[in-house]
């Protein structure tokens, strides 16, 4: 499969989980969260073994200490708030995404990795911007759980900046 055939596959794979709004409970939105992070966690960590240009490996890292990040402070307020958080279409659909990416990428290497890799953070991170203010922000009824997704999504969004710089910087 070409690089452009593998990219599309991996953004369609993502993009249904995130760019249709839905009502979601509490619940829910707390599974989404550790769901979308854990996504990025781990194709950051495939990243981390496959990428061959030092800027996406430092990309790579921050995704992993990031997203590792966000998921600790979510799995703390769920914790502290007693919501237990649930499965549902969006969080599968996510995690289903996640590993048919992982499974393109570890099909690639060099340079064609590099570009696949910063591709798909380019339009996961889109993704997960349109979900946060499509549907989580405008669901959650907890306040401190809005507040948490007030909270990381400058970080989104600077990530979603970050990955379109080296983008730009690996060429077509």
């Amino acid at each position: 499969m070409k690089l452009s055939g593998i990219l599309f596959a991996a953004v369609l794979a993502l993009a249904p989980a995130t760019t249709h709004a839905q009502a979601v409970n509490d619940a829910q939105i707390a599974h989404i969260v550790v769901t979308a992070n854990q996504v990025d966690v781990d194709a950051g960590k495939v990243a981390q073994a496959r990428a061959s240009n030092s800027e996406v490996k430092k990309f790579a890292q921050q995704m992993i200490t990031d997203h590792e990040g966000v998921n600790k402070q979510a799995v703390a307020l769920a914790t502290r708030l007693k919501v237990t958080p649930q499965d549902n279409a969006t969080s599968q659909s996510l995690k289903a995404g996640g590993d048919k990416n992982i499974v393109a990428l570890k099909t690639l290497s060099g340079a064609a990795f590099d570009k696949a890799y910063v591709a798909q953070e380019v339009a996961y991170h889109q993704a997960v911007l349109d979900a946060i203010d499509k549907t989580l922000l405008p669901s959650a009824s907890n306040a401190e759980l809005k507040a948490l997704i007030v909270k990381v999504r400058p970080a989104i969004a600077a990530h979603l900046e970050h990955a379109k710089h080296i983008q730009s910087t690996l060429g077509k």
